[in-house]
Protein backbone atom coordinates (compact mmCIF):
# COMPACT_ATOMS: atom_id res chain seq x y z
CA UNK A 1 0.00 0.00 0.00
CA UNK A 2 1.40 3.39 -0.99
CA UNK A 3 1.97 5.74 1.94
CA UNK A 4 -1.10 7.83 2.60
CA UNK A 5 1.19 10.85 2.38
CA UNK A 6 1.63 10.24 -1.35
CA UNK A 7 -0.35 12.45 -3.74
CA UNK A 8 -1.94 9.58 -5.62
CA UNK A 9 -2.24 5.82 -5.61
CA UNK A 10 -1.47 3.47 -8.46
CA UNK A 11 -4.31 1.86 -10.41
CA UNK A 12 -3.50 -1.51 -8.82
CA UNK A 13 -3.65 -0.02 -5.31
CA UNK A 14 -6.97 1.69 -5.95
CA UNK A 15 -8.59 -1.44 -7.39
CA UNK A 16 -7.16 -3.57 -4.57
CA UNK A 17 -8.38 -1.16 -1.93
CA UNK A 18 -11.90 -1.10 -3.37
CA UNK A 19 -12.10 -4.89 -3.24
CA UNK A 20 -10.63 -5.10 0.25
CA UNK A 21 -12.92 -2.35 1.56
CA UNK A 22 -16.08 -4.06 0.31
CA UNK A 23 -14.97 -7.55 1.34
CA UNK A 24 -13.67 -6.69 4.82
CA UNK A 25 -16.73 -4.55 5.56
CA UNK A 26 -18.98 -7.53 4.89
CA UNK A 27 -16.84 -9.83 7.06
CA UNK A 28 -16.85 -7.36 9.95
CA UNK A 29 -20.62 -6.88 9.71
CA UNK A 30 -21.78 -10.44 9.06
CA UNK A 31 -19.01 -12.60 10.55
CA UNK A 32 -18.54 -10.49 13.66
CA UNK A 33 -18.30 -13.42 16.09
CA UNK A 34 -18.97 -11.13 19.04
CA UNK A 35 -15.97 -8.86 18.40
CA UNK A 36 -18.05 -5.74 19.09
CA UNK A 37 -20.13 -5.59 22.30
CA UNK A 38 -23.88 -6.16 21.81
CA UNK A 39 -23.34 -6.52 18.06
CA UNK A 40 -25.85 -9.31 17.55
CA UNK A 41 -28.53 -7.20 19.24
CA UNK A 42 -27.66 -4.01 17.37
CA UNK A 43 -27.35 -5.80 14.02
CA UNK A 44 -30.11 -8.38 14.59
CA UNK A 45 -32.42 -7.45 11.71
CA UNK A 46 -29.70 -7.15 9.04
CA UNK A 47 -28.36 -10.53 10.21
CA UNK A 48 -31.79 -12.10 9.80
CA UNK A 49 -32.07 -10.61 6.33
CA UNK A 50 -28.62 -11.90 5.43
CA UNK A 51 -29.51 -15.43 6.59
CA UNK A 52 -32.62 -15.45 4.39
CA UNK A 53 -30.63 -14.03 1.47
CA UNK A 54 -27.90 -16.69 1.76
CA UNK A 55 -30.51 -19.45 2.04
CA UNK A 56 -32.21 -18.13 -1.10
CA UNK A 57 -28.90 -17.98 -2.98
CA UNK A 58 -28.06 -21.52 -1.87
CA UNK A 59 -31.13 -23.01 -3.56
CA UNK A 60 -31.54 -20.58 -6.47
CA UNK A 61 -27.97 -19.69 -7.49
CA UNK A 62 -25.56 -22.18 -5.97
CA UNK A 63 -27.71 -25.23 -6.70
CA UNK A 64 -27.61 -26.65 -3.17
CA UNK A 65 -30.59 -28.91 -2.69
CA UNK A 66 -30.38 -29.63 1.03
CA UNK A 67 -31.53 -27.04 3.54
CA UNK A 68 -28.74 -24.79 4.79
CA UNK A 69 -28.88 -24.47 8.56
CA UNK A 70 -28.24 -21.05 10.08
CA UNK A 71 -28.36 -22.22 13.69
CA UNK A 72 -25.40 -21.82 16.03
CA UNK A 73 -23.70 -25.21 16.28
CA UNK A 74 -20.39 -24.29 17.87
CA UNK A 75 -18.68 -24.55 14.49
CA UNK A 76 -17.53 -21.55 12.48
CA UNK A 77 -16.95 -23.62 9.35
CA UNK A 78 -20.49 -24.67 8.49
CA UNK A 79 -21.81 -24.76 4.93
CA UNK A 80 -23.66 -21.54 5.71
CA UNK A 81 -20.43 -19.83 6.79
CA UNK A 82 -18.67 -20.83 3.58
CA UNK A 83 -21.61 -19.54 1.55
CA UNK A 84 -21.37 -16.22 3.40
CA UNK A 85 -17.69 -15.99 2.44
CA UNK A 86 -18.40 -16.96 -1.19
CA UNK A 87 -21.20 -14.42 -1.42
CA UNK A 88 -19.05 -11.70 0.15
CA UNK A 89 -16.30 -12.46 -2.39
CA UNK A 90 -18.72 -12.26 -5.32
CA UNK A 91 -20.29 -9.03 -4.05
CA UNK A 92 -16.82 -7.54 -3.54
CA UNK A 93 -15.78 -8.53 -7.06
CA UNK A 94 -18.88 -7.06 -8.70
CA UNK A 95 -18.80 -4.01 -6.41
CA UNK A 96 -15.14 -3.38 -7.25
CA UNK A 97 -15.89 -3.47 -10.97
CA UNK A 98 -18.78 -0.99 -10.66
CA UNK A 99 -16.85 1.24 -8.25
CA UNK A 100 -13.82 1.31 -10.56
CA UNK A 101 -15.96 2.40 -13.50
CA UNK A 102 -17.87 5.20 -11.78
CA UNK A 103 -14.94 6.48 -9.66
CA UNK A 104 -12.01 5.99 -12.02
CA UNK A 105 -10.74 9.58 -11.75
CA UNK A 106 -10.13 9.54 -8.00
CA UNK A 107 -6.47 9.86 -6.98
CA UNK A 108 -6.60 8.15 -3.59
CA UNK A 109 -8.80 6.88 -0.74
CA UNK A 110 -6.87 8.32 2.20
CA UNK A 111 -9.85 9.06 4.45
CA UNK A 112 -11.62 5.83 3.57
CA UNK A 113 -8.37 3.97 4.28
CA UNK A 114 -8.32 5.46 7.78
CA UNK A 115 -11.87 4.29 8.49
CA UNK A 116 -11.19 0.82 7.10
CA UNK A 117 -8.03 0.39 9.17
CA UNK A 118 -9.91 1.53 12.25
CA UNK A 119 -12.64 -1.04 11.63
CA UNK A 120 -10.10 -3.81 11.02
CA UNK A 121 -7.97 -2.82 14.02
CA UNK A 122 -10.93 -2.94 16.37
CA UNK A 123 -12.33 -6.13 14.83
CA UNK A 124 -9.06 -8.06 15.17
CA UNK A 125 -8.02 -6.42 18.44
CA UNK A 126 -11.29 -6.87 20.33
CA UNK A 127 -11.70 -10.40 18.98
CA UNK A 128 -8.32 -11.52 20.25
CA UNK A 129 -8.72 -9.69 23.56
CA UNK A 130 -11.93 -11.65 24.23
CA UNK A 131 -10.20 -14.91 23.30
CA UNK A 132 -7.24 -13.96 25.47
CA UNK A 133 -9.46 -13.30 28.49
CA UNK A 134 -10.95 -16.81 28.45
CA UNK A 135 -7.47 -18.31 28.15
CA UNK A 136 -6.09 -16.36 31.11
CA UNK A 137 -9.06 -17.57 33.18
CA UNK A 138 -8.69 -21.01 31.52
CA UNK A 139 -12.26 -21.30 30.27
CA UNK A 140 -11.63 -22.12 26.62
CA UNK A 141 -9.18 -24.94 27.34
CA UNK A 142 -10.18 -26.51 30.63
CA UNK A 143 -8.03 -28.89 32.64
CA UNK A 144 -8.49 -32.53 31.45
CA UNK A 145 -11.81 -33.79 32.78
CA UNK A 146 -12.51 -37.26 34.13
CA UNK A 147 -14.32 -37.95 30.86
CA UNK A 148 -11.11 -37.19 28.96
CA UNK A 149 -8.82 -39.04 31.39
CA UNK A 150 -10.86 -42.24 31.10
CA UNK A 151 -11.08 -42.07 27.32
CA UNK A 152 -8.82 -44.47 25.38
CA UNK A 153 -6.08 -42.34 23.84
CA UNK A 154 -6.78 -43.43 20.29
CA UNK A 155 -10.44 -42.48 20.50
CA UNK A 156 -9.78 -38.78 20.95
CA UNK A 157 -10.39 -36.59 17.93
CA UNK A 158 -7.62 -34.29 16.62
CA UNK A 159 -9.50 -31.34 18.15
CA UNK A 160 -9.93 -33.22 21.43
CA UNK A 161 -6.21 -33.98 21.47
CA UNK A 162 -5.42 -30.27 20.95
CA UNK A 163 -7.85 -29.22 23.67
CA UNK A 164 -6.31 -31.71 26.12
CA UNK A 165 -2.77 -30.59 25.28
CA UNK A 166 -3.61 -26.89 25.57
CA UNK A 167 -5.79 -27.29 28.66
CA UNK A 168 -3.31 -29.35 30.65
CA UNK A 169 -1.08 -26.39 31.52
CA UNK A 170 -2.45 -23.33 33.31
CA UNK A 171 0.84 -21.56 32.66
CA UNK A 172 0.62 -22.13 28.91
CA UNK A 173 -2.95 -20.83 28.97
CA UNK A 174 -1.67 -17.67 30.65
CA UNK A 175 1.08 -17.35 28.04
CA UNK A 176 -1.36 -17.73 25.13
CA UNK A 177 -3.91 -15.43 26.73
CA UNK A 178 -1.45 -12.60 27.37
CA UNK A 179 -0.12 -12.90 23.80
CA UNK A 180 -3.65 -12.52 22.45
CA UNK A 181 -4.52 -9.65 24.81
CA UNK A 182 -1.50 -7.80 23.41
CA UNK A 183 -3.59 -7.40 20.26
CA UNK A 184 -4.96 -4.44 22.22
CA UNK A 185 -1.95 -2.56 20.83
CA UNK A 186 -3.84 -2.50 17.52
CA UNK A 187 -6.38 -0.14 19.06
CA UNK A 188 -3.88 2.70 19.11
CA UNK A 189 -2.51 4.15 15.88
CA UNK A 190 1.00 4.73 17.23
CA UNK A 191 1.39 1.11 18.33
CA UNK A 192 -0.53 -0.44 15.43
CA UNK A 193 2.48 -1.80 13.54
CA UNK A 194 4.15 -3.23 16.65
CA UNK A 195 0.82 -4.73 17.71
CA UNK A 196 0.28 -6.17 14.23
CA UNK A 197 3.66 -7.94 14.33
CA UNK A 198 2.76 -9.61 17.63
CA UNK A 199 -0.79 -10.31 16.47
CA UNK A 200 0.40 -11.87 13.22
CA UNK A 201 2.45 -14.47 15.10
CA UNK A 202 -0.42 -15.13 17.51
CA UNK A 203 -3.07 -15.39 14.79
CA UNK A 204 -0.89 -17.61 12.60
CA UNK A 205 -0.38 -20.00 15.52
CA UNK A 206 -4.14 -20.12 16.10
CA UNK A 207 -4.73 -20.69 12.38
CA UNK A 208 -2.14 -23.50 12.31
CA UNK A 209 -3.82 -25.30 15.24
CA UNK A 210 -7.22 -24.92 13.56
CA UNK A 211 -5.98 -26.30 10.26
CA UNK A 212 -3.74 -29.10 11.46
CA UNK A 213 -5.99 -30.31 14.29
CA UNK A 214 -9.23 -29.93 12.32
CA UNK A 215 -10.71 -27.28 14.60
CA UNK A 216 -13.79 -25.76 12.87
CA UNK A 217 -12.72 -22.13 13.22
CA UNK A 218 -10.61 -22.08 10.05
CA UNK A 219 -12.56 -19.30 8.34
CA UNK A 220 -12.27 -16.86 11.24
CA UNK A 221 -8.61 -17.54 12.04
CA UNK A 222 -7.65 -17.23 8.36
CA UNK A 223 -9.37 -13.85 8.13
CA UNK A 224 -7.63 -12.63 11.29
CA UNK A 225 -4.29 -13.42 9.65
CA UNK A 226 -5.30 -11.78 6.34
CA UNK A 227 -6.57 -8.66 8.12
CA UNK A 228 -3.38 -8.39 10.18
CA UNK A 229 -1.31 -8.67 7.00
CA UNK A 230 -3.42 -5.86 5.55
CA UNK A 231 -2.56 -3.65 8.53
CA UNK A 232 1.12 -4.45 8.06
CA UNK A 233 1.09 -3.97 4.27
CA UNK A 234 1.52 -0.17 4.44
CA UNK A 235 4.80 -0.61 6.33
CA UNK A 236 6.10 -3.78 4.73
CA UNK A 237 8.84 -2.00 2.73
CA UNK A 238 10.00 -0.10 5.79
CA UNK A 239 10.04 -3.26 7.89
CA UNK A 240 12.13 -5.06 5.28
CA UNK A 241 14.58 -2.16 5.25
CA UNK A 242 14.72 -2.10 9.05
CA UNK A 243 15.24 -5.83 9.56
CA UNK A 244 17.37 -6.77 6.55
CA UNK A 245 19.38 -3.68 5.55
CA UNK A 246 21.37 -0.90 7.17
CA UNK A 247 19.23 1.77 5.53
CA UNK A 248 17.58 4.06 8.09
CA UNK A 249 13.80 4.31 7.92
CA UNK A 250 10.76 5.33 9.96
CA UNK A 251 7.25 3.95 10.29
CA UNK A 252 4.34 5.81 8.74
CA UNK A 253 1.65 6.27 11.40
CA UNK A 254 -1.90 6.39 10.09
CA UNK A 255 -3.18 9.96 10.33
CA UNK A 256 -6.63 10.66 11.67
CA UNK A 257 -8.67 13.00 9.43
CA UNK A 258 -9.22 16.46 10.87
CA UNK A 259 -12.37 16.60 12.97
CA UNK A 260 -13.78 19.41 15.06
CA UNK A 261 -13.08 19.40 18.78
CA UNK A 262 -16.54 18.11 19.67
CA UNK A 263 -16.26 15.07 17.41
CA UNK A 264 -12.72 14.38 18.58
CA UNK A 265 -13.87 14.48 22.20
CA UNK A 266 -16.83 12.22 21.43
CA UNK A 267 -14.63 9.66 19.62
CA UNK A 268 -12.02 9.62 22.39
CA UNK A 269 -14.69 9.28 25.07
CA UNK A 270 -16.37 6.43 23.20
CA UNK A 271 -13.01 4.68 22.81
CA UNK A 272 -12.30 5.00 26.54
CA UNK A 273 -15.74 3.60 27.41
CA UNK A 274 -15.34 0.75 24.92
CA UNK A 275 -11.92 -0.25 26.27
CA UNK A 276 -13.18 0.03 29.84
CA UNK A 277 -16.12 -2.20 29.03
CA UNK A 278 -14.02 -4.77 27.17
CA UNK A 279 -11.30 -5.06 29.80
CA UNK A 280 -13.21 -4.51 33.04
CA UNK A 281 -16.56 -6.09 32.22
CA UNK A 282 -14.88 -8.77 30.10
CA UNK A 283 -12.61 -9.79 32.94
CA UNK A 284 -15.40 -9.74 35.54
CA UNK A 285 -17.67 -11.71 33.21
CA UNK A 286 -14.92 -14.28 32.63
CA UNK A 287 -14.49 -14.70 36.39
CA UNK A 288 -18.25 -15.17 36.79
CA UNK A 289 -18.25 -17.75 33.98
CA UNK A 290 -15.43 -19.58 35.72
CA UNK A 291 -17.70 -19.97 38.76
CA UNK A 292 -20.60 -21.16 36.60
CA UNK A 293 -18.94 -23.75 34.36
CA UNK A 294 -15.18 -23.41 34.80
CA UNK A 295 -12.76 -24.77 37.36
CA UNK A 296 -14.55 -22.92 40.20
CA UNK A 297 -18.00 -24.32 39.36
CA UNK A 298 -19.76 -26.26 42.15
CA UNK A 299 -18.89 -29.96 42.14
CA UNK A 300 -21.72 -32.53 42.12
CA UNK A 301 -22.07 -34.94 45.03
CA UNK A 302 -20.55 -37.88 43.14
CA UNK A 303 -17.81 -35.81 41.49
CA UNK A 304 -14.98 -38.09 40.42
CA UNK A 305 -14.06 -41.12 38.35
CA UNK A 306 -15.00 -44.61 39.48
CA UNK A 307 -13.36 -47.84 38.35
CA UNK A 308 -15.75 -50.81 38.42
CA UNK A 309 -14.41 -53.56 40.67
CA UNK A 310 -17.45 -55.84 40.77
CA UNK A 311 -20.45 -56.10 38.45
CA UNK A 312 -23.26 -58.66 38.61
CA UNK A 313 -26.37 -59.17 36.50
CA UNK A 314 -29.27 -61.08 38.06
CA UNK A 315 -26.94 -62.40 40.75
CA UNK A 316 -24.21 -63.60 38.37
CA UNK A 317 -20.87 -61.84 38.62
CA UNK A 318 -19.67 -60.82 35.16
CA UNK A 319 -15.97 -61.41 34.48
CA UNK A 320 -16.12 -61.86 30.71
CA UNK A 321 -14.68 -58.61 29.35
CA UNK A 322 -16.28 -59.26 25.98
CA UNK A 323 -19.72 -58.86 27.54
CA UNK A 324 -21.20 -55.60 26.23
CA UNK A 325 -23.32 -55.22 29.36
CA UNK A 326 -20.28 -55.03 31.63
CA UNK A 327 -19.51 -51.54 32.86
CA UNK A 328 -15.88 -50.42 32.94
CA UNK A 329 -16.07 -47.04 34.65
CA UNK A 330 -18.33 -44.23 35.78
CA UNK A 331 -17.40 -40.54 35.67
CA UNK A 332 -19.23 -37.53 37.09
CA UNK A 333 -17.73 -34.18 36.05
CA UNK A 334 -20.58 -31.67 36.14
CA UNK A 335 -23.96 -31.32 37.74
CA UNK A 336 -26.65 -32.98 35.63
CA UNK A 337 -24.54 -35.44 33.65
CA UNK A 338 -22.87 -38.82 34.07
CA UNK A 339 -20.66 -40.90 31.80
CA UNK A 340 -20.51 -44.70 31.63
CA UNK A 341 -17.85 -46.66 29.75
CA UNK A 342 -18.45 -50.30 28.92
CA UNK A 343 -16.43 -53.26 27.80
CA UNK A 344 -15.20 -54.52 25.41
CA UNK A 345 -14.30 -51.31 23.49
CA UNK A 346 -14.62 -48.78 26.30
CA UNK A 347 -17.17 -46.75 24.36
CA UNK A 348 -18.85 -43.95 26.29
CA UNK A 349 -22.55 -43.48 27.03
CA UNK A 350 -23.81 -40.21 28.50
CA UNK A 351 -26.79 -39.76 30.78
CA UNK A 352 -28.70 -36.80 32.08
CA UNK A 353 -28.97 -36.87 35.87
CA UNK A 354 -31.90 -35.81 38.00
CA UNK A 355 -31.78 -36.25 41.75
CA UNK A 356 -34.76 -37.95 43.39
CA UNK A 357 -35.99 -35.53 46.05
CA UNK A 358 -37.96 -38.26 47.86
CA UNK A 359 -35.35 -41.02 48.08
CA UNK A 360 -31.86 -40.40 49.42
CA UNK A 361 -29.15 -41.97 47.30
CA UNK A 362 -31.20 -42.25 44.13
CA UNK A 363 -30.64 -40.64 40.76
CA UNK A 364 -32.78 -40.86 37.66
CA UNK A 365 -30.55 -41.44 34.63
CA UNK A 366 -31.80 -40.71 31.10
CA UNK A 367 -29.71 -41.51 28.06
CA UNK A 368 -28.74 -38.50 25.94
CA UNK A 369 -28.96 -40.57 22.75
CA UNK A 370 -32.13 -42.53 23.61
CA UNK A 371 -34.60 -40.50 25.66
CA UNK A 372 -36.74 -43.61 26.26
CA UNK A 373 -33.75 -45.28 27.99
CA UNK A 374 -34.27 -44.23 31.61
CA UNK A 375 -33.76 -45.95 34.96
CA UNK A 376 -33.35 -45.32 38.69
CA UNK A 377 -29.73 -45.51 39.83
CA UNK A 378 -29.40 -46.28 43.56
CA UNK A 379 -26.04 -45.69 45.19
CA UNK A 380 -24.29 -45.77 48.54
CA UNK A 381 -20.96 -44.04 49.12
CA UNK A 382 -18.30 -46.07 50.92
CA UNK A 383 -16.42 -43.36 52.79
CA UNK A 384 -14.50 -41.40 50.17
CA UNK A 385 -12.96 -44.43 48.52
CA UNK A 386 -15.76 -46.06 46.62
CA UNK A 387 -19.37 -46.57 45.70
CA UNK A 388 -21.91 -49.40 45.68
CA UNK A 389 -24.83 -49.16 43.28
CA UNK A 390 -27.80 -51.08 41.93
CA UNK A 391 -30.53 -50.57 39.36
CA UNK A 392 -32.97 -52.41 37.12
CA UNK A 393 -32.39 -51.98 33.40
CA UNK A 394 -34.40 -53.73 30.66
CA UNK A 395 -35.50 -56.45 33.07
CA UNK A 396 -32.01 -57.10 34.47
CA UNK A 397 -31.20 -56.46 38.13
CA UNK A 398 -27.70 -55.07 38.34
CA UNK A 399 -25.41 -54.65 41.33
CA UNK A 400 -21.94 -53.15 41.26
CA UNK A 401 -19.06 -51.79 43.28
CA UNK A 402 -16.40 -49.33 42.27
CA UNK A 403 -13.25 -47.64 43.49
CA UNK A 404 -13.08 -43.87 43.40
CA UNK A 405 -10.22 -42.30 41.46
CA UNK A 406 -9.01 -38.80 42.19
CA UNK A 407 -7.63 -36.32 39.68
CA UNK A 408 -4.07 -37.28 40.74
CA UNK A 409 -4.60 -41.01 40.13
CA UNK A 410 -3.69 -40.60 36.45
CA UNK A 411 -0.17 -40.37 35.07
CA UNK A 412 -1.02 -37.29 33.03
CA UNK A 413 -2.12 -35.30 36.06
CA UNK A 414 0.31 -36.57 38.71
CA UNK A 415 3.59 -36.32 36.81
CA UNK A 416 4.20 -32.70 37.78
CA UNK A 417 7.11 -30.46 36.79
CA UNK A 418 10.79 -31.40 37.04
CA UNK A 419 13.82 -29.17 36.62
CA UNK A 420 16.14 -32.18 36.63
CA UNK A 421 15.32 -35.33 34.63
CA UNK A 422 18.01 -37.97 34.21
CA UNK A 423 15.91 -39.68 31.55
CA UNK A 424 12.93 -38.55 29.44
CA UNK A 425 9.61 -39.56 30.94
CA UNK A 426 7.86 -40.06 27.60
CA UNK A 427 4.86 -42.37 27.76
Amino acid sequence: MTSIKNASWSLFEKIGFRFIFIYFTQIILFQNNGAFPFWYKIFAYPMQGMEKFISWLASNLYGIEEAVTTKMTGSGDTLFDYLVILTAFLIATIGTLIWSIIDRKRNDYTKLYYWLTMGVRYYVGLMLISYGMVKVIQLQFSYPSFYRLLEPYGESSPMGLAWTFLGFSKGYNMFMGIAEILAGLLLFRRTMTFGALITLMTAMNVMAVNYFYDVPVKILSTHLVIMTLFLLSRDIKRLVLFFFTNISTTLDIVKRPKFNKGLNLAMNSFKALLLGYVFIYGFVNALDSQKLYGSEAPKPELYGAYEITNFSINGDTITNYKNEKLWKSIAVQREGSLQVRKFPDGGASYYGVKKDSLVEGRLKLTSWSEQSESFDFNYKKIDSTGLDFNFIFKGDTIYGSCKRLGIKDFTLTNRGFHWISEYPYNR
